[in-house]
């Protein structure tokens, strides 16, 4: 059996901090995801500002299709995979600036946040415009209906009623959203008419969008899955169906596919057939699913990126997970890719996830630090981080961690010179 080895914390010395007139852009409120959403509203504002005094109700009708349709496509899953694909195509050759701004695609995200919010802006001056211009009771009903249905998507998305009722907000953007395109297309009709429509540029979009929204449940699929439960913290689930997915992608399963979907990170192993995911105990369904294990599960879609497929962006990097965070990294780990050096804090690894999983992440890293806080306590993963990417030579370091410890990592690196890349939770 391998040993761990404990990472020491002992004389370790945080790089300086950025001058003020570079840390200033490392901060949270302006990180990539809220700039990509205040250029969406920039640009909605130009075009309002060169479209007035001319703005009617079909212009803002158009003018808030257009946005919906970025809020839509940006999270179709195949235009995430070609955005990653295209942003991770640039050589470790060019400068580290440009490499480190790169691998910030995954803030895409922003786009969708923009789009939706200038698409609702646009919609209900829509709204207004058509009932000062005295338009048909038909279209009047649909559009008070559809604005009704943006403001109970919108006030969801509110970060602290989010975070307390995901559930809610996973089920009121899944039907509201599926009801709101129903509605678009009897507002685009009751618009336009029959005989025009098929001319209308309206009515191609909405085709768009209707094969977008469609697309992943022509894949729905239930399949039969194998589960091993090391303990009652962890279940880690194998799967053969299908193609292997490719490492850095993630899977979303459910149990009620029209209720509830969560995603987790595909593990490929290089030599067999299939691919794992680690499920931890963090909350309701994943207790549930740790204590209840089914024989087959519901799968949709397609394998899409994560964060950690920007690796290939740089020479050395270092990945720091705490607890089932090890999961995203694995995967990587094995790929042996991009030389990588792994920092993990767990509570007591081999008896949380199992010999068999920790001796095979041992045996692609055997320079490993890994932190047992049920020794140690919980360690300072910013200093353990930046003591790793100080003694490996890494260019960047990559967390897969709680959204709290993630940020507190990213933005504790980056504000002292370190490109450093965590989830942004913004699906």
């Amino acid at each position: 059996m391998t040993q761990l080895k404990h990472a020491p914390l002992d004389d370790v010395t945080l790089p300086p901090l950025l001058p003020l007139a570079r840390r200033v852009f490392k901060h949270p409120v302006l990180m990539h995801f809220n700039r990509l959403a205040a250029a969406v509203i920039a640009v909605n504002a130009i075009v309002l500002a060169t479209a007035l005094p001319g703005v009617d109700a079909e212009f803002a009708s158009r003018a808030a299709l257009f946005n919906f349709a970025l809020a839509i496509l940006i999270r179709r899953q195949r235009l995430i995979n070609l955005l990653f694909r295209i942003a991770t195509s640039a050589p470790v050759t060019w400068p580290l600036r440009v490499r480190w701004t790169l691998a910030k695609v995954y803030h895409f995200g922003g786009l969708h946040v923009g789009g939706a919010v200038a698409g609702s802006l646009w919609f209900a001056a829509f709204v207004a415009l058509a009932t000062v211009e005295r338009a048909t009771a038909d279209v009047l009903l649909l559009a008070y209906a559809l604005v009704g249905l943006f403001a109970a998507m919108l006030v969801t998305t509110i970060p602290k009623l989010r975070a307390e009722n995901h559930n809610r907000f996973e089920l009121v953007h899944r039907f509201g959203g599926w009801s709101s395109l129903v509605l678009l297309w009897a507002l685009t009709v009751a618009q336009i008419g029959h005989r025009e429509l098929l001319a209308s540029l309206e009515f191609w979009v909405l085709v768009a969008l209707t094969a977008a929204v469609v697309a992943p449940w022509t894949r729905l699929r239930r399949v039969p899955v194998d589960i091993k439960r090391p303990s009652s913290h962890v279940a880690i689930a194998r799967f053969t169906h299908g193609r292997k997915p490719f490492a850095g992608s993630s899977t979303a399963i459910s149990r009620s596919p029209l209720l509830e979907w969560h995603s987790f990170a595909n593990i490929p192993s290089p030599d067999e057939h299939g691919f794992r995911l680690t499920i931890s105990r963090a909350g309701d369904w994943t207790g549930r699913f740790i204590d209840d294990l089914p024989s087959h599960v519901w799968v949709k879609g397609i394998t899409t990126a994560g964060v950690a497929n920007i690796e290939v962006l740089f020479r050395k990097v270092v990945y720091v997970a705490t607890g089932s965070g090890i999961g995203p990294c694995l995967p990587h780990l094995l790929a042996q890719e991009v030389p990588a050096l792994l920092v993990w804090s767990t509570r007591s690894p081999r008896q949380t996830f199992g010999d068999e999983l920790v001796d095979e992440i041992l045996a692609v890293q055997p320079e490993a630090r890994i932190w047992d806080t049920a020794l140690h306590g919980k360690p300072d993963m910013v200093r353990l981080a930046a003591a790793a990417h100080r003694d490996f030579g890494a260019e960047a370091v990559i967390c897969i961690s709680n959204k709290k410890l993630t940020w507190q990592v990213v933005h504790g690196l980056e504000r002292r010179g370190i490109p450093a890349y965590g989830a942004i939770w913004d699906s």
